[in-house]
Order: structure tokens, then C-alpha cells, then sequence
């Protein structure tokens, strides 16, 4: 099979024609409100399960032990299997909803996809905004996490196939941009609930996401599929709806090339009879081993433990109520604006100069805040409000080391490598790698700091460290590279040449020669 056929075809190496038009920038910031949901959701579980009337209203044993048990360790104040349950639930239900979303998004498009996430959000937010008893606090966060499930599988594929490959990095780094920005805005509402007089402001955290939930619903109905979705889904009429979307997005006529390798990638995937069982071929294998490596990796940062349990951990601390909120708020402001910084620049330096900047930073921070706790905190101590403060620096500094790398890049890099024919398959993978270690880092955080202490820090630390060597010797740049000639990259790396089957004698295109321009 020519598996480089899209390769050969393309005489301008990868150079398709086109600008960011206005319909494109609407397309891609409706779909991003998936990814807004899943980053305000992370955000302000964290914020509610810190707050005083919401513990004691479903987590009295909690409330209680936080209030009276002077001899507990710091560590141990919140550790509670029911309470993590709350939060890593809908991360549960994400991972069981991703492969039945990948046969949706391949069968029916990326669209529908969008629309059943829409749908799974607003119905959640209401029973959790209402939630009188433990049931319904659960159900309302499975359903959110059937909607993630949807929305995590689709807006990656969504954003990175309407792209432009000179500003792909750029817009699909848009989906970390949402997921920061809502992380920030979670943290800002909780901050303000919080001091609602009456003890109902969680009421108001929980629910408030319906709106973002509406305007992702009522504008998936408005949206179009992605070009390479209708090439996929039909032939002819397929063919002429994909043109019709590349002349409005790309705001020009002049589409053949582009259009010509959707084709040329569409008659490789026709062939491919079961996505899931070819993934694991082995001419597939460097794109499996991203498509797994880079969840589990971005959940061992230790970033999920900062989303969730920041205000929990700044309590841990000594600082009170509202300054851990607030501390939080602080994270979530940095985590954005770091996030705008690489979306800026990373079609520019490439992928691979971010990992490794954003990676030696994170595992100075982790290391540093465990360093720290081992030393002043303890088990019944509290830091000074200076080191408090200083520990408070280095989070902050750790989620910018996040903001720049693995926070963004760890969404891009399986959005743009997998061909068409196992583009859904990699990405359910994606998406069900990242959910399974987000429940279990989610479900065993409170427990494990309980039990390691500070020593939580340095297995992250490690962790990172692991991580930016594995990005240094195994992934390959894929900076300006079009989607449907990535395979190239992995035929001429040091490492992946040995594994990969080249299928295409007539194989002509150079990831060196492309990546030098």
C-alpha cells in the first residue's frame, strides 16, 4: 500500500494556500468551548471542595476532622476516597464515553460529536447546581465526563484539520489556551462564591458552566465539519462539501492541492478496515507510542494535582480560605498567559525547544517545593507566611514551566501525527490514556500525600525529568509539517526508521530538507 502517496503528490511540500479567515476563527473558538468546560471543570472542582459549606453539607466526617482534629498530619487533613471520588468520577466516565466518541466522530463527523459533549454539559451542570444529596453531586459529574469524553475526542482532530500547517501549532494550541483560561475563570467564580453570605455559592461554581455549555451546543449546530471528516464520511458529495470548506476557511479558490492530498489520504484510510487493530501495526508503532506516552506523560507532571487540589495543598500550608483561592486564581492567571506565550511562538522555535525549557523548569519548582515542605512543614507545623509565599512562587513558576510545554504540546503533538486512516483510533487512545491516569492520580492524589508527604514532589520531579529525556532522544520536530505527510518525520529519525516498514517504494518526500525550510 502507498502509504506516502500524499507525500509524492505534494509538489509544494506542504505549502498549501491560504489565511486565518473570520469563518475559520468562529469555527475554531466554538469547538474551543469544549475545551474551556474541561479546563473550568478542573479548575473549580479543586475550588468547591476546599470550601467550608460544601464539605460539610456532603463531606461532614472532612469538615469535622478539619475543624477539631488538632493531632491529624497536615498531610492527611483531607485524605478521603469519597472525596477524591467527586472529583476523578467524571474523568471515569470520560474514559469509558472516548471510544464510543471515536465511532461517532469517524461514522457521523466531528460535529455531532461536539453536539452530544454540548448536550452531556448542560444537563450535568444543572444536577450538580441542584444537588441536594451525594447521588445527584455524582450523576451530574458522570454526565460532564460523558460531555469531556465527547469534546476531548473531537476539538483536538477538529482544531488541527481546519488548520493551516504553518499556524497548526498556533490554533490547536488553542485547546490548552481554553482549558487555561476556563481553569482561570473556575478559580475567579469560586473565589467570589466563597463569600457569599448563606453557604450556597458552590450552588453557583457548579452551574454557571451551563453557559459556556449553551453557546458550544447552540454552535455546533452552526458549525461545519472538517474537510478531511467529509472526504472520509463520502465520495462525491463528500468531495465538493470538502472544497466548499477549504475555499471559506482558507479564503481562497485556489484549494486543489490541499484538497488533492485529503483525497490522496482518504483512498489509504478506505483500505483500512478496522482503525483499532491497525493502530497497533507495526509501521504505526512510533504514532501508538506518542499517542500513549504523551497523556500519561502530561498526568505525570503533577499538573492535575495543582488543578484539582491547589487550594487543598495552600491550606495544607497555613494559608486560609480565601488566600488559597486566591493563590489558585494567581496559578490559573499564569498558566494562561504562559499558554499565550507558546501559541505565539511555537510555530516558530518548533515543539521540541518548549519540552525541554518548560521540563527543566518544572522539575526545579517540583523539587524545590518538596525540598521546602521536608524541611519547615511537617507533619503539625505551618511555614512562615514568607515560605508559604516563596512555595506559592514555585507553583506558580512550575504551571508557567506547564503553560509553555506539556500543557499545550501534550494535546498538539497526537492531534498532527496520526494519518487519516487511524486519526479517530489514536486520538480515542489520547483520550482514554489521559482520562485512566487522570482518575488515578485524581482518585490516590489525598491518599498519596498522606502517606509520601513531601516526598510526593520529588516522584514528579522525577517523572519530569523522565519525560524530557524521552522527548529529547524520541520525538521527532513536527514543526510546519502538513498532517497528511507527517509520516515522513518518523522514516528519518535516528530511532523510528529501525521499526517503521517503508510501504512506498516511490517515497520521495524529506523531513529534513522540509524541516530546514
Amino acid at each position: 500500500m502507498a502509504v506516502g502517496i500524499a507525500i509524492a503528490n505534494e509538489g509544494s511540500q506542504g505549502q498549501y494556500n491560504g489565511r486565518i479567515t473570520s469563518y475559520l476563527v468562529f469555527s475554531c473558538l466554538v469547538a474551543a468551548m469544549g475545551a474551556f468546560i474541561f479546563g473550568y471543570d478542573i479548575g473549580v472542582s479543586g475550588g468547591v471542595t476546599s470550601m467550608e459549606p460544601f464539605l460539610e453539607k456532603f463531606f461532614p466526617k472532612i469538615y469535622k476532622r478539619m475543624r477539631e482534629d488538632s493531632n491529624i498530619s497536615n498531610y492527611c487533613k483531607f485524605d478521603s476516597q469519597v472525596l477524591t471520588l467527586f472529583t476523578s468520577s467524571l474523568y471515569l466516565a470520560g474514559l469509558f464515553t472516548s471510544f464510543f466518541a471515536s465511532f461517532v466522530t469517524d461514522t457521523f463527523g466531528r460535529k455531532p460529536s461536539l453536539l452530544a459533549g454540548g448536550i452531556s454539559f448542560l444537563v450535568g451542570a444543572a444536577l450538580n447546581a441542584a444537588a441536594f444529596n451525594m447521588y445527584m453531586l455524582i450523576i451530574g459529574r458522570l454526565l460532564l465526563g460523558i460531555g469531556v469524553g465527547f469534546t476531548n475526542q473531537a476539538v483536538p482532530l477538529y482544531l488541527s484539520e481546519m488548520s493551516l500547517p504553518k499556524y497548526r501549532g498556533a490554533i490547536s494550541n488553542g485547546f490548552q489556551l481554553a482549558i487555561g483560561i476556563g481553569f482561570f475563570l473556575a478559580n475567579l467564580v469560586n473565589y467570589r462564591t466563597e463569600k457569599l453570605k448563606g453557604g450556597w455559592g458552590w450552588r453557583i461554581s457548579l452551574g454557571i458552566v451551563a453557559i459556556p455549555a449553551s453557546i458550544l451546543t447552540l454552535g455546533a449546530l452552526f458549525l461545519p465539519d472538517t474537510p478531511s471528516s467529509f472526504i472520509m464520511r463520502s465520495s462525491d458529495e463528500g468531495h465538493h462539501k470538502a472544497r466548499t470548506i477549504l475555499q471559506r476557511i482558507r479564503g481562497t479558490t485556489d484549494v486543489q492541492t490541499e484538497l488533492d492530498d485529503l483525497t490522496a489520504a482518504r483512498d489509504i484510510a478506505k483500505s483500512t478496515e478496522s482503525p483499532l487493530k491497525n493502530i497497533v501495526k507495526r509501521r504505526y508503532r512510533p504514532q501508538l507510542v506518542m499517542a500513549v506516552a504523551m497523556p500519561f506523560f502530561q498526568i505525570l507532571t503533577g499538573i492535575n494535582v495543582i488543578g484539582f487540589y491547589s487550594p487543598i495543598l495552600f491550606r495544607t500550608l497555613g494559608l486560609g480560605e480565601s488566600a488559597s483561592l486566591l493563590s489558585t486564581l494567581m496559578t490559573g492567571i499564569v498558566g494562561s498567559t504562559t499558554t499565550l506565550i507558546a501559541i505565539l511562538v511555537v510555530d516558530r522555535v518548533g515543539r521540541r525547544l518548549l519540552f525541554m525549557i518548560g521540563g527543566g523548569i518544572m522539575f526545579v519548582c517540583q523539587i524545590g517545593v518538596g525540598g521546602i515542605m521536608v524541611a519547615k512543614l511537617g507533619d503539625h507545623n505551618e511555614l512562615s507566611k514568607g515560605l508559604a509565599y516563596l512555595v506559592l512562587g514555585l507553583v506558580s513558576l512550575y504551571v508557567a514551566g506547564f503553560g509553555v510545554s506539556w500543557g499545550p504540546l501534550g494535546w498538539l503533538i497526537p492531534s498532527e501525527i496520526f494519518p487519516m486512516e487511524i486519526r479517530s483510533a489514536g486520538q480515542s487512545v489520547t483520550v482514554a490514556v489521559n482520562f485512566l491516569f487522570t482518575f488515578v492520580v485524581g482518585q490516590t492524589f489525598l491518599a498519596m500525600m498522606c502517606h509520601l508527604k513531601a516526598g510526593l514532589f520529588f516522584f514528579f520531579g522525577g517523572w519530569v525529568a523522565v519525560m524530557t529525556l524521552f522527548v529529547y532522544f524520541l520525538l521527532p520536530e513536527t514543526k510546519g509539517i502538513p498532517i497528511e505527510q507527517m509520516e515522513g518525520i518518523w522514516k528519518e529519525h535516528w530511532f523510528w526508521r529501525r521499526i517503521v516498514v517503508v510501504h512506498d517504494k516511490d517515497y520521495t518526500f524529506s523531513y529534513q530538507e522540509q524541516h530546514n525550510k
